[in-house]
């Protein structure tokens, strides 16, 4: 492989060749920073690939150069209030709240402290959280949390109740979390977890065409019209946009252009498509394959699957909600995903 290529496939890495999101960017960072800030959590939803734990990526780099603020990346799938816990305890806050956790307790498998100097009784990791944030607040500081790919759980659902009360008791805590369409849509249905229905929520959209023309044009020493065919070919989808980048990169002098194309096929297949198709539901599977490449009529669609309008228009919001399907124009579908056609039709 080639040296120094500026485009990469490692999810959430922001890459050397970036476009930046910068109206989502500043919306949350203005949120986030306002002295009356009218949410303490946001929401990120986008398909895998979108550029989502990218931006949230970003947004922790940004807030991280103020000595203002503290940030802790926390894993979905674990117990989320000991791994916060931990995770405060490690910022070393000031003397004597290190004193507090290495000499009073620490955190036991199931939650819960075990004193070790006596005399500070035994505490929980939310009064370990709370004994940070109180540190943080007399610091004059703020703390993010970030999860990444959020789902539905007994250790979410906890969490959130806890995440509540720090609010209500005004600790200066912010939340941002990232996840597929139908996750978030669980999690913010979840009765435990009404709050989030109340939550900002931003949906990622394709990356300009514009600028991924740029990009390519500028990185490939291209003309206009060559680097916008190829940007064409990403739809502005932003895994698509480093993958082919990066085969470009490697073969553009070795190889003609539809063995290109294999070589993106071929990752697009291997990091993202298989996944995604693994999670559609029979029927959802029958509509991405009944669409070829480019717009294609509903009508045609609903005779073609012997599917009735109104049946067709339920899985057709879904999968465009899910990030798979656009409407270019009225009574109109194509897929949202580059080349994502020729490839389900292969599985």
């Amino acid at each position: 492989m080639k040296k120094n290529n500026p485009y990469t496939l490692t999810f959430g890495k922001k890459p050397a060749e970036y476009i930046s999101r910068h109206e989502n960017l500043q919306e949350i960072i203005s949120t986030f920073e306002s002295d009356n800030a009218v949410s303490q959590t946001y929401l990120i939803e986008g398909i895998r690939g979108s550029g989502k734990t990218v931006l949230m990526t970003a947004i922790t780099a940004e807030l991280s150069k103020s000595s203002r603020w503290l940030t802790v990346d926390i894993v979905s799938s674990g117990n989320i209030i000991n791994d916060l816990a931990s995770r405060l305890i490690a910022l070393k806050l000031n003397r004597k709240f290190t004193s507090l956790v290495q000499n009073g307790f620490n955190i036991s498998v199931g939650g819960f402290g075990i004193g070790l100097g006596g005399g500070n009784g035994n505490l929980d990791a939310v009064g370990i959280i709370e004994e940070a944030l109180t540190v943080i607040r007399k610091k004059g500081q703020r703390l993010l949390i970030t999860i990444d790919e959020v789902t539905p759980s007994d250790s979410m659902r906890y969490f959130a109740g806890e995440f509540q009360l720090l609010v209500r008791k005004d600790y200066p805590v912010f939340l941002l979390m990232t996840g597929l369409y139908e996750n978030i849509y669980a999690v913010q249905n979840d009765p435990a977890l009404t709050f989030l229905l109340r939550t900002p929520k931003i949906t990622i959209e394709p990356l300009s065409i514009y600028q991924i023309t740029h990009h390519y044009a500028e990185t490939f020493e291209l003309d206009n019209e060559t680097a916008k065919q190829l940007a064409g070919i990403t739809k502005g989808y932003a895994f698509a946009f480093q993958a082919l980048g990066v085969v470009y990169f490697e073969y553009r002098d070795s190889l003609p252009m539809e063995k290109i194309l294999i070589k993106l096929d071929e990752m697009l297949d291997d990091y993202v498509y298989r996944k995604i198709w693994s999670a559609l539901s029979a029927q959802d599977k029958n509509v991405i394959t009944a669409i070829s490449e480019g717009s294609v009529k509903v009508k045609d669609l609903c005779e073609q699957l012997k599917m009735s309008s109104s049946t067709f228009s339920k899985y057709r919001d879904r999968l465009i909600k899910k990030g798979l399907l656009v409407s270019p124009s009225h009574g109109y579908v194509e897929l949202a995903l580059p080349r994502f056609g020729e490839i389900s039709r292969t599985y």
